[in-house]
């Protein structure tokens, strides 16, 4: 039988018109793109539990492709270099299941059939404009919830489990982004700590799910099953109404330099996949020892073709790209947005719909990239995370000490969704996804918990993770009993979930900020499958307190993006933003960069909206009179005669407990407002 070397991988036997040709058995087509080997052959399974050696016998532009005629579902394989002395066993970059691998066997892939039956499943498709994200860890989330069952915890099935859709819908985010997936490896020096590699950044396969995230009947049963638990996850999250996010990692792989082992594509054509400085060094763009080199057809096409398969074969909605410049650098090692593999996702049907999220930036020169990414992409705007810290946090511990704070210049644009810092590139406030918090760093509650990071449990002395957090102990470094400290945490936790609600943009929000979730300090919990990195679903009344404030704001934001046009931000005509000072009146340059005034208002809507909504944001260390702005549009014609005239606004929510008893109050346009210190407020205009 003939042999194609398209596509890459294995799969069903066809011709070269694309017609399946007449089955033998269990007979397939392999084809490897390795450039670097002589001779490649593939050592596996066969139906009767043996193990042969079949060599791909023809080689065409560096794929090497043949037909294996004993090769069942469910078998395993590996790619054998036959010049290597060593015989080293090799993983096929194509393979969409991987066994765990034991002690004194290497990982090896297995032949799945893909069959899965979706029953109806749709994707939610929910506009940008109403997505909220919700980062979050497939075991960190689920090991200690109590309403799953046991077996259940700590993987995809436990994702899908209704409690937690349940949790998801009540809290009201949209989209859950759930860090890596893929199969990945364990760096070895964790193994001597005793660690492991929990978030996942260290990529085995990219077409493969983790076999650690399944069930232990998944496991038993084999990789297929460990992929319908995946598919069955996504079934479950989209019947809820749920889009699913994956953090994938195409920035570099899981194998290590040349004083270890090859895995797989060190193997295959190490010139030709790793980007690389001089013959025997490694390019790093991403502080992990390898680059993959995208200035390569071959390995622009790797990424596409598994970014296909997670779409078509898995329903995923959308992806957020781990160190995504490194992904657009050209020959020069340059980014570029106009970088091939930026234009074929543009280009291609089954991607440019799905979601599409940078981080954008790496470690490399020229690697900060934020606002720089092409129509039809996100960013992660970490210019929203640092002017939300600085302002909330930095200033208030600069206030605190008798120190001024900063302006509110910076905050005004974080506020407008940094429309500035897209406009370059074409983009709307819609292309900036805002953030506080990650899975990197300090969470929410360590923010007003900690000054310094304390990673001792990671085994490096304190040296990982960053040193420059703009975060706030509130006056005593880690847990206290003083209840005006715990307070004054609480306040600025709801100030920052609320600078991040309110604002334009997408906002992302880390699993377990809802409910002040800590990591004791631990800003870089790569290594800790451990009580530091789950969730724990014991709910204190502080947690409570928390938990309340954030699905109040979610469902301000959410009622009020419901009265707005359906184009509301994407365009400068379909929203206005409209600045106030105390005094009611447009704010002055000078108001602006004044560090001593702290205090804004911000009227915001659209033309064609039905409501209109007033942030009063007092980010200084004493109440504020403020006097509500005219707007010019007061009405005081009432159709039913027990209806309250419209002429002003009513009180939604404050982050301040006591104003947020006063919900559903209503004050006229020219009436004081006394603005509580270090809060945000919000009312409604219809």
């Amino acid at each position: 039988m003939r042999s194609f070397p398209c596509p890459l991988g294995v799969s069903t036997l066809a011709d070269g018109g694309g017609h399946r040709q007449e089955p033998h058995g269990d007979a397939v087509n392999v084809a490897v793109f390795a450039p670097g080997v002589a001779a490649l052959a593939v050592v596996h399974e066969t139906a009767d539990a043996g193990w042969v050696q079949t060599p791909l016998e023809n080689l065409e532009d560096g794929v090497h492709h043949g037909v294996i005629e004993d090769l069942p579902v469910g078998a395993r394989y590996h790619l054998l270099d036959e010049g290597d002395p060593a015989g080293t066993l090799l993983l096929d970059p194509y393979a969409r299941g991987l066994t765990e691998g034991e002690a004194d066997e290497p990982v090896a892939a297995v032949r799945l059939d893909g069959v899965f039956d979706w029953d109806g499943d749709a994707a939610p498709r929910t506009p940008w404009r109403d997505t909220i994200l919700y980062e979050a860890h497939v075991v960190g989330l689920t090991k200690l919830h109590p309403d799953i069952p046991e077996e259940q915890r700590g993987t995809y099935a436990g994702l899908g489990h209704p409690a937690m859709l349940a949790w998801f819908t009540r809290l009201g985010v949209t989209a859950i982004e759930l860090l890596p997936i893929h199969a990945h490896a364990d760096e070895p020096h964790l193994a001597a700590l005793g660690l492991t590699n929990y978030w996942g950044y260290n990529t085995l396969g990219f077409f493969a799910p983790h076999p650690g995230y399944a069930t232990a009947a998944s496991r038993e049963a084999g990789p297929q099953a460990v992929l319908d638990e995946v598919k069955g996850m996504v079934a479950a999250l989209h019947g809820a109404g749920l889009e699913v996010i994956l953090d994938v990692v195409y920035n570099h792989t899981a194998e290590g330099g040349n004083d270890q082992s090859a895995r797989s594509w060190r193997g295959l054509g190490e010139r030709t996949y790793y980007r690389h400085r001089d013959p025997s060094t490694y390019e790093d763009t991403t502080g992990c020892g390898n680059s993959l080199d995208f200035s390569q057809p071959r390995v622009v096409q790797l990424a596409l073709d598994s970014l296909r398969y997670w779409v078509e074969q898995c329903h995923v909605d959308g992806f957020r790209f781990d160190l995504a410049p490194t992904l657009c650098r050209d020959e020069d090692n340059v980014f570029t947005p106009r970088h091939p593999f930026l234009v074929a996702v543009a280009a291609d049907p089954v991607l440019a719909p799905v979601k599409l999220i940078a981080e954008p930036w790496d470690v490399g020169m020229g690697g900060w990239q934020t606002g720089n990414f092409p129509r039809g992409w996100a960013d992660w705007n970490d210019g929203f995370r640092d002017v939300a810290r600085t302002f909330w946090l930095s200033d208030q511990a600069a206030l605190d000490a008798g120190r001024p704070g900063g302006s509110l210049a910076a905050l005004g644009g974080a506020l407008a969704g940094s429309a500035a810092t897209f406009a370059a590139s074409g983009r709307s406030p819609l292309a900036s996804v805002n953030l506080v918090t990650a899975h990197d760093g300090f969470t929410l509650a360590d923010l007003t918990t900690y000054d310094v990071k304390h990673n001792e449990a990671n085994g490096e002395d304190n040296r990982d993770g960053s040193d420059h957090n703009r975060s706030w102990n509130h006056g005593v470094e880690g847990p206290t009993t003083g209840h005006r400290v715990l307070r004054a945490r609480e306040r600025t936790q709801r100030n920052l979930m609320a600078t991040l609600l309110l604002s334009l943009g997408v906002p992302m929000i880390t699993a377990g900020d809802e409910i002040g979730r800590t990591q004791h300090g631990n800003n870089n919990a790569y290594s800790q499958n451990t009580a530091i990195s789950w969730f724990d679903w014991h709910l204190d009344e502080r947690a409570r307190r928390m938990l309340r404030a954030t699905r109040g704001l979610i469902r301000v934001r959410r009622e009020f993006l419901a009265h707005q046009p359906a184009d509301y931000s994407r365009t400068p005509e379909a929203h206005f933003l409209h600045w106030y000072g105390t005094a009611g009146y447009p704010m002055t340059e000078q108001e602006w960069t004044n560090p001593h005034v702290r205090v804004l208002q911000l009227l915001l809507g659209s033309p064609e909206g039905q409501i209109d909504g007033l942030l009063v944001i007092n980010g200084s260390a004493n109440a504020s009179h403020v006097t509500m702005p005219d707007v010019g549009f007061a009405r005081t014609d009432v159709d039913e005669p027990d209806e309250r005239p419209r002429n002003g606004f009513v009180l939604r929510l404050s982050t301040d407990p006591e104003t947020d008893h006063r919900k559903d109050d209503h004050w006229a346009s020219d009436e004081v407002f006394t603005a509580p210190a270090q809060s945000v407020t919000v009312f409604r205009r219809d």
